[in-house]
């Protein structure tokens, strides 16, 4: 059995002055992380930090726009208004963060003015468990990994 060899989705604009990073197979709720990066997507590195900063201490909420079934309202959304705090979600997206962080440093770029161009979410592969039931039954208790890319360009100036 050979490992998976994986691609990044996202399409870079110039090589030279951008930086990418991904996290794969990882333990988060994809429809969190899909907010999530809709929530950090156009900002550069240390405002994004700050917001899920703010995020991980039930500062500020992060608006729910597309999955926001019975997602009640939260006071201080921005542009929304239902929001939930998805605390282990934005860990998950703060590492992203920090890797994306050093791999610009590490060609040369500065972290302070790169802007996150682009965020993506796919799901990854399921893990399929079973939990024993009375009866000879069993009920599936499945969880779905994601993976989490993103993109940041430095700005001229």
């Amino acid at each position: 059995m050979s490992l998976p060899s994986f691609k990044y989705s996202l399409v870079e604009v110039d090589r030279a002055r951008s930086a990418k990073a991904s996290l794969r197979e990882v333990r988060v709720s994809p429809k969190h992380s899909v907010e999530l990066a809709r929530f950090i997507k156009g900002l550069r590195i240390p405002e994004a930090r700050e917001r899920l900063e703010a995020v991980v201490e039930k500062k500020l909420p992060v608006p729910f726009k597309r999955y926001r079934k019975k997602v009640p309202h939260r006071r201080g959304v921005l542009k929304a208004d239902s929001g939930r705090y998805p605390v282990k979600a934005a860990r998950f997206l703060l590492r992203l963060l920090a890797q994306l962080e050093a791999n610009a440093e590490f060609k040369g770029l500065s972290p302070e003015r790169m802007r996150i161009t682009g965020v993506v979410v796919h799901r990854g592969r399921k893990l399929k468990r079973y939990t024993p039931r009375a009866f000879g039954r069993a009920t599936p208790r499945f969880e779905t990994l994601t993976h989490v890319e993103a993109l940041a360009v430095e700005e001229a100036g």
